[in-house]
Order: structure tokens, then sequence, then C-alpha cells
């Protein structure tokens, strides 16, 4: 049976987007201010978060040869994490924040390449996060551009 790997396709392209953004953006344009209070650079950070615990998962499930406990798992509702990250996203210098959000996405991205094809399917199945890092990336990559489209 083959395993569906195009997440690692999608995961590379929003990378690669992330990347090309981060490196034609201002420190004023990320600095801008984005709606629920936050800025470009804050939110991508906040990806950025979201990619580090991802890595985290992936560290703890190869240390334990188990999968992460319930209270790993994607919460349904990740209001207070992401409200509660804020302040400190948003405390970031905005160069700071974008080259960490790089950072970060390719850090996730080669764990998830790496992962065995057995692993990708247990982690469809059973989580404790989306695989394809793009989805979330894409969003918020799409926020930010439509303030500041490609040239």
């Amino acid at each position: 049976m083959t395993v569906d790997r195009s997440h690692d396709a999608a995961n590379d392209a929003e990378r690669a987007r992330l990347g090309k953004l981060v490196a034609r953006l201002s420190d004023e344009d990320l600095s801008r201010p984005m709606p629920a209070g936050w800025t470009a650079a804050a939110m991508l950070a906040h990806a950025g978060f979201w990619d580090a615990r991802a890595v985290f998962a992936l560290e703890k499930w190869a240390t334990t040869g188990a999968a992460p406990p319930p209270g790993d798992y994607e919460p349904d509702d990740v209001a207070w994490i992401n409200e509660s990250a804020k302040p400190f996203l948003l405390a970031l210098p905005p160069r700071v924040a974008a080259d960490l959000a790089l950072r970060l996405a390719e850090q996730a991205d080669v764990r998830i390449k790496a992962l065995s094809d057995e692993l990708v399917e247990k982690i469809r199945v059973v989580g404790p996060f989306n695989i394809s890092r793009a989805e979330h990336r894409r969003e918020h990559l799409d926020d930010i551009e439509r303030l500041f489209p490609p040239r």
C-alpha cells in the first residue's frame, strides 16, 4: 500500500512562500496591525508556535515509541492558547518573529519528511496534529498577502 505523502510537497510550497514573504517584507510591514489585535509578525510567530508544537510532539513520540497521551492531541478549541500566547508573540521584535517562524517551519518539515510511512498513517488516525503544516501556514500567509500582495 502506498502512503499519501502529498503533505510533504504542500509543506515545502508553503514554507517557500513563507520564506519569500519574510524576505520581502520590511520590519515596518511586519509591524502592521492585523485583525483581532495581531501584527503580521505576530501572526507569523503564531504559525511558528504551532509548528514548534508539531516538532515537540514528534520528538516525544520518537523518544517514547508510544503515541502521545490524549492531552497532547489537537484540542477542538485553541482560542485560549492563541490568546494567551498573543502578548508574548507581539513582544517579539518583528524581524525576530518572522525569522523564527521560518526556522520553525523548516524544523517541522524536516521532522515530518523523516517520518516512516507507518508513523504517517498512525498520526493521521491518532493525532496529535495535522502533518500538513501547509494548511495552517497558508491561512495566515493568505491573510498577510491580502495586505502585501506578491509583486
